[in-house]
């Protein structure tokens, strides 16, 4: 067994690592980790996340949430074989480059380093980035385009869960030269609340939310969607009166004489044997991905006016976090993508 630890273990994305993590057949749950002065410091597994508290754990619920400090990086880079950081951008940034002094490898789910250009980094996330010699160590883990340059890495910058819907709808026309030149694709994508956090927030309230756009021509997932599209991209993302997943619909202008046949191959070329991707013939809702890793797609095109619709659904803490980071280490050691990972739904 491969032995593991999440830090970062408080939150969302860190209560699905540790369901997934301590389900799977490869990898050992050794350790769970806050930040220092957290609340949660000290407190069993079942104790900050109540429904892993009876939910199979067994001994594991038993773990308890470890303060890290910031001098025990090292250590942990040579004590675990993966590291999962679930952790703010500011942490990840600051210690990635400990982290990867070790033999571990580390799969960080924030976005300190999925951005290669410095400059757009400082602009979207609002510090400036001082690793740029770990930055050019990250490998880009959408785990459907990149399985081989992610087995060959030591740091995985996993996707966010709105690059993740939206370029797995966007890619298999991109990659195929499909777009036409000069029309922006058109991405409006809707969030449940869990994608914003734990931490309470008026704005993010249950209560207090209603239906609308935010990050209006200025989202920090716009350049990611960008750089990994090769197209440039107008993204509006929405804040929807639900707890999770997300629904991306995506509106592309095709070069003349493109037929639906050509569009048809394009993503059964890159998907008809990735058993995450479900390509449907009806179009998908969230409540269909919701708890689980897929990503559901269905696709229309209009050959007289050119356009066509793509629309994707994930569940944003799954595969567009927790269940991509496992895809990810699930390559990284050389194991099927989906080990342990779809055995709930087979």
């Amino acid at each position: 067994m491969l032995s593991s630890c999440v830090i970062g273990a408080s939150g969302y994305t860190g209560a699905e690592l540790i369901k997934i993590i301590h389900q799977h057949p490869e990898f050992d749950l050794a350790a769970c980790f806050v930040s220092q002065g957290s609340s949660d410091a000290n407190k069993l597994i079942g104790e900050v996340h109540a429904v892993l508290g009876g939910q199979g754990l067994g001994s594991k619920h038993r773990l308890q949430m470890q303060e890290l400090a910031p001098a025990r990086l090292s250590e942990l880079a040579n004590t675990y074989d993966a590291i999962f950081l679930a952790t703010p951008h500011e942490a990840s940034h600051d210690w990635a480059a400990a982290l990867l002094k070790g033999s571990a490898k580390i799969f960080d789910l924030s976005g300190a380093f999925r951005l290669p250009d410095a400059s757009v980094f400082a602009k979207y996330y609002g510090f400036q980035h001082e690793h740029p010699e770990v930055q050019k160590k990250a490998v880009y883990g959408l785990a459907e385009w990149y399985e081989n340059e992610i087995k060959q890495a030591k740091l995985i910058a996993v996707p966010g869960c709105y690059p993740t819907a939206s370029l797995l709808a966007l890619k298999p026309l991109s990659d195929a030269n499909l777009v036409k030149p000069g029309h922006r694709p058109v991405i409006n994508a809707t969030s449940g609340v869990s994608g914003a956090g734990k931490k309470p927030s008026a704005t993010t309230s249950f209560y207090e939310v209603s239906l609308q756009a935010y990050g209006v021509l200025g989202h920090r997932h716009t350049p990611e969607i960008d750089n990994y599209a090769q197209t440039q991209v107008i993204f509006t993302p929405h804040l929807g009166q639900f707890k999770r997943g997300i629904l991306a619909t995506v509106t592309v202008a095709l070069k003349e004489g493109i037929s639906a046949t050509q569009v048809a191959q394009a993503y059964e070329k890159q998907y008809a044997d990735k058993a995450l991707i479900r390509l449907r013939n009806s179009w998908p809702k969230v409540d269909d991905v919701a708890n689980t890793p897929f990503c559901d797609i269905c696709w229309k095109f209009d050959e007289d006016s050119g356009y066509l619709v793509v629309s994707s659904a994930i569940d944003n803490l799954l595969k567009g976090a927790a269940s991509q980071a496992v895809q990810c280490a699930n390559l990284a050691f050389d194991f099927p993508s989906q080990t342990g990972l779809i055995s709930s739904w087979t």
